[in-house]
């Protein structure tokens, strides 16, 4: 058995030692605390001078600028001018003509791009990402070689960021990306491109229809979606031929372009290649036939209603026939003691769903 002598004054002295780190510890909590104010302090009135000045430069243009001592004390520090930065984009954003312009004078002036610039030669992607879009943001035309480099970059934050980058500098033809890009373009990045394309030139037409025969699907979807975006209805043979592409997906868009493209042999055309179909194609077929009001596509409902395999189908026929008015027949299947059970089971969850 190990006995432990410890005298008083030992554990005076470990009773010091441990107030003296307790102590110490307070002091650094405190020190953090009062840093963190400070900073919170900092960015208060750094967000107040910003908003001031952005604010008298959209009202009273460059001429009336004027730099106050305030302002002048903190605009060279790196904190202060990453924030500012920061303003501008999200401010530049919420406005267009004039007030847009003076918004980016602001920026020429206090040469915030040094610190966007900065950003693309960083190795963390949110940086690289974040610099590209400032740039684009502020429409620095200078940047768009170092930009476009980063189309092939690892991250995918990176060289998403720099494909929309290329939208925004070049219109349509910043799309030429997507005659070598190797990797998926996400729906995210999809619907992204729609909403910043606002036309697509005549004379660059051709270039869809090399992306309608690309070996990556999500690049054939994409351009899809801009024919039905605008109406592109010339097209609409190269489509018809994309339904018997091998991936579903794509089948499906092609579809719905088809459906929005369409003519008044679409839906008699479509209930011919129907059997081809992979299922979530022939849903859409359904889906447009039960809006469509067209009385011709009743007789096939009811073939797809009583002889498709899949249940589905089948229930999406009886809510279609029912959409155009046919319940009555519907209603002669659940009276009918020779009818089966699944047919009956079908036909009311249809009606429950409609009623």
């Amino acid at each position: 058995m190990v006995i432990f002598n410890i005298t008083i004054h030992e554990l005076f002295i470990a009773f010091v030692v441990l107030l003296v780190i307790v102590i110490i510890l307070i002091i650094a909590v405190l020190i953090y605390s009062f840093s963190q104010y400070r900073s919170l302090k900092n960015l208060s009135e750094w967000s107040r001078l910003i908003d001031e000045k952005v604010s008298e430069a959209i009202v009273y243009g460059k001429e009336e600028e004027t730099d106050s001592e305030e302002f002048l004390k903190v605009s060279h520090g790196s904190a202060f001018r990453e924030l500012f930065l920061e303003k501008l984009v999200s401010t530049e954003k919420k406005f267009s003509g004039i007030a847009q312009e003076e918004i980016k004078d602001l920026f020429e002036t206090y040469n915030l791009s040094k610190e966007a610039y900065s950003k693309l030669s960083q190795k963390k992607p949110h940086l690289i990402a974040g610099g590209i879009q400032e740039l684009t943001a502020m429409k620095v035309d200078a940047a768009l070689p170092k930009i476009e480099s980063f189309l092939k970059h690892p991250s995918t934050m990176v060289y998403q960021e720099s494909q929309y980058a290329m939208l925004a500098f070049k219109g349509f033809k910043g799309l030429s990306f997507l005659n070598n890009i190797s990797h998926d373009i996400s729906d995210w990045q999809q619907l992204r491109l729609l909403i910043s394309l606002t036309s697509i030139p005549e004379e660059d037409q051709v270039e869809i229809n090399n992306w309608l025969q690309s070996s990556n699907n999500s690049v054939v979807i994409f351009a899809l979606s801009l024919l039905r975006k605008f109406q592109m209805l010339s097209f609409y043979p190269a489509v018809w031929d994309l339904l018997q592409h091998s991936d579903v997906e794509v089948r499906v868009n092609a579809v719905r372009t088809l459906l929005s493209l369409e003519n008044e042999k679409t839906i008699s055309a479509l209930a011919e290649v129907f059997p081809d179909q992979p299922l979530e194609a022939q849903y859409e077929i359904l889906k447009k036939m039960e809006v469509s009001n067209d009385q011709g596509s009743v007789g096939f409902l009811k073939t797809q209603l009583l002889e498709h395999p899949n249940t589905g189908i089948r229930i999406h026929a009886a809510e279609a026939l029912f959409a155009l008015g046919h319940q009555e027949y519907l209603n002669l299947f659940i009276q009918d003691p020779t009818a089966s059970e699944e047919l009956i089971h079908i036909i009311k969850h249809a009606l429950q769903k409609k009623i």
